[in-house]
């Protein structure tokens, strides 16, 4: 079986469970009436607090690029985040959105695959840090508040993968140790796309001031989403506070990396279902929050959506010669 179909099998057995769990747990009109009754203001707060996210990301990548000598604006940079959110509604969770990434500034720096490709690796990474960071920050806070345990395991679990990624990609003992990798790969034949990651993410060791401001946006931009969530769950009427979601929001972000789901649809659901419902929150609004959260990414992607429809006519009408109809 080609790896292409076992993604696309993993995928609808993933997505598959997680809708049976959802409707085994929640009342669906019971659902549609707490959605249309939802507070438009919370919602209106919702939506600004998520877009306002987006252009500090931009800035973020920038500085990674520029570290490497690659020099982009800030806007030409937002608008292909926003593109990346779109192409991300239909691919397998960021993973389409990244390549979108790569693919668009790559052809705008030819020759500089690999320092791009690092930059967004090397900012997928770091975003991955720093949610694990919130997280543990967010479930020490609520240690002896909510029943946490199974989470905990979790945040361990990611933990050590992320400290055991950035052991290999940044030491240079390790580095050297890395030879006997060559024959495997040569094998594979992907030691030229291995190399180019590697190498694009090794070359920031010698950048820690722009790691450390890019950690910081990161923290930034998360704390924003997370205040966005949490402006979901008032317009549905529950009423827990900020903290929770504080807990909720970085392992949230940590689920939607799930490779296998398609924009996280399902899995995104049935996470908000069973961790609100052990802070005694009712499935059916639970299951609602989980919805509206889902919109907003839905939202994220629509100037990604019309800038990528501007372009298409833009470019067409630019290609018919003047006087032709």
């Amino acid at each position: 079986m080609s790896r292409r179909r076992i993604r696309v099998l993993a995928t609808v057995v993933v997505t598959s469970a997680a809708f049976a769990y959802i409707l085994t747990q929640v009342d669906l009109h019971k659902t549609w009436e707490i959605l249309t009754s939802a507070s438009v203001p919370w919602l209106v707060l919702s939506a600004v607090l998520t877009l306002i996210t987006v252009p500090p990301m931009g800035l973020r990548w920038q500085l990674l690029l520029r570290a490497r000598g690659v020099h982009e604006s800030v806007p030409w940079l937002t608008r292909t985040y926003f593109v990346s959110y779109a192409v991300g509604q239909v691919l397998p969770t960021s993973v389409g959105g990244d390549a979108s990434r790569i693919f668009e500034t790559s052809r705008r720096h030819p020759g500089r695959i690999t320092p791009i490709t690092g930059s967004v690796l090397l900012e997928r990474a770091l975003g991955l840090a720093v949610t694990l960071l919130l997280a543990g920050i967010g479930l020490l806070l609520a240690i002896g508040r909510y029943p946490i345990g199974p989470y905990l395991w979790v945040e361990l679990i990611f933990v050590v993968g992320t400290i055991v990624v950035a052991f290999v990609f940044f030491s240079r003992s390790v580095r050297a140790r890395l030879r006997f990798t060559l024959p495997y790969v040569r094998r594979l034949r992907i030691e030229r796309p291995a190399r180019a990651v590697y190498e694009g993410l090794h070359g920031y060791r010698d950048h820690p001031q722009t790691l450390v401001w890019v950690a910081l946006i990161t923290a930034a931009a998360q704390l924003t989403r997370v205040v966005a969530i949490y402006a979901s769950e008032r317009a549905v009427g529950i009423e827990l506070g900020v903290l929770p979601y504080v807990v909720l929001g970085p392992l949230l972000f940590l689920v939607m990396l799930v490779p296998f789901t398609v924009n996280g649809i399902g899995v995104r659901e049935a996470f908000f279902i069973s961790f609100l419902g052990k802070l005694s929150v009712p499935h059916d609004q639970a299951f609602a929050c989980g919805f509206l959260f889902f919109l907003m990414t839905v939202l994220l992607a629509l100037p990604g959506v019309g800038i990528v429809l501007w372009e298409n006519v833009a470019r067409r009408a630019a290609a018919v010669p003047d006087g032709t109809t």
